[in-house]
């Protein structure tokens, strides 16, 4: 689908600004592979092959029997016996000396009945997010050739948790910020197209609600209604919405009596026309201004709210709870610089995105 004339020219005044474009290339690889996380963390193999069938353990529920154990529960892929009956297709030998006959079938020195070659593919991380590591030593664990950034207190593989929690903020932001600004610029809009009563009414409603302590809000729910992420989203949308109002209503007045609007008008152009078709092209470029700040403030208040333990349930990937045993476990220097870069590389590139996306929409600004 070809853009129009005026959306190919800020698509170009984006790819000319190079901090802007250049970040949306990385955000988007980065942000594109923790889309694929079970694919490179995870405590389960992406592919097995055995008996000449193929299995897909990160996507279905495979018992030990389906490989020729004993047991009807999930196989432990990284048991040396589950492994040599998946690699010798269920040879009863795997029961007595599974390491050497692994080692047998890595030197291609293994005969024996009813052999069949099999295989496991796995990702590049053998851990997931909740998967406990098995090293020696008192947790948190410092990196090394398994734990390329270390363990948590729990022995729990700390780049993991970073790959699945990376996607887990951007998502949740995108969602909050996305619905939140959906609702804010509706209501800018009608306040400032309409004016009046309306607009008086609006703003003491405004003014009502955001006086109230979110954070309470949230902690009463959550001591109801137990933690849940849908629950988080829901209260972060209902409290994020009145950030971008101010801004798009002040646009709205300050259009409302232009000559563009006055002749729709006399033209018997509908009200729901003129807003959004008309009048919220030009107040764009003083709404994306305002984007950095709301993106930036729900990653913080998600990452606040983990730190402080009403957040997201204690069993997800959170980037907030990784700040919080660095602060607990200064012995650990490994969980503070994780949680530091991590925090700056995502919240620089997105600023830097947006940023990029305002100067395109803004009229006055070429970029050589």
């Amino acid at each position: 689908m070809a853009l129009s004339p005026l959306n190919q020219r800020r698509w170009n005044n984006f790819r000319k600004n190079r901090r802007a474009f250049w970040s949306l290339i990385i955000f988007s690889v980065l942000f594109t592979c923790s889309l694929f996380a079970e694919f490179l963390a995870n405590d389960k193999p992406v592919l097995v092959s055995y008996r000449g069938e193929l299995h897909v353990p990160i996507f279905k529920f495979y018992p030990e029997t389906a490989f020729g154990g004993d047991f009807q529960t999930e196989a432990p892929y990284k048991d040396p016996e589950v492994e040599c009956l998946i690699r010798s297709g269920g040879i009863e030998d795997c029961f007595d000396d599974p390491e050497g006959i692994l080692e047998q079938i890595a030197a291609g020195s293994y005969q024996a009945d009813g052999f069949h070659r099999g295989w496991t593919l796995w990702p590049l991380i053998r851990y997931s997010y909740n998967t406990s590591v098995d090293r020696p030593g008192a947790a948190p664990l410092p990196p090394n050739a398994h734990n390329w950034l270390g363990t948590d207190d729990t022995k729990r593989d700390v780049l993991a948790r970073v790959i699945h929690g990376f996607r887990l903020s951007v998502l949740f932001t995108l969602m909050v910020t996305g619905a939140a600004s959906l609702i804010g610029i509706a209501a800018g809009a009608v306040q400032g197209y309409f004016g009046g009563w309306v607009d008086l009414v609006f703003q003491r409603v405004i003014e009502v609600w955001s006086s109230i302590n979110s954070l309470y809000v949230i902690i009463i729910m959550f001591a109801i209604l137990g933690r849940g992420f849908w629950l988080l989203v829901f209260l972060m949308i209902a409290f994020g919405w009145v950030s971008l109002v101010a801004v798009v209503r002040a646009e709205f007045l300050r259009a409302r009596n232009l000559e563009y609007v006055r002749a729709a008008k006399a033209l018997g152009v509908g009200n729901l026309t003129i807003m959004f078709r008309h009048m919220l092209p030009n107040a764009m470029v003083a709404t994306l201004t305002m984007l950095p700040f709301v993106i930036t403030s729900t990653i913080g208040a998600l990452a606040s709210l983990d730190f402080l333990g009403f957040g997201l349930p204690s069993s997800a990937p959170s980037l907030g709870e990784l700040t919080l045993q660095a602060k607990q476990n200064l012995e650990a220097p490994w969980l503070a610089f994780t949680a530091f870069f991590t925090f700056a590389i995502m919240l620089s590139l997105l600023v830097f995105i947006f940023e990029g996306v305002r100067d395109a929409f803004d009229p006055r600004k070429t970029f050589s």
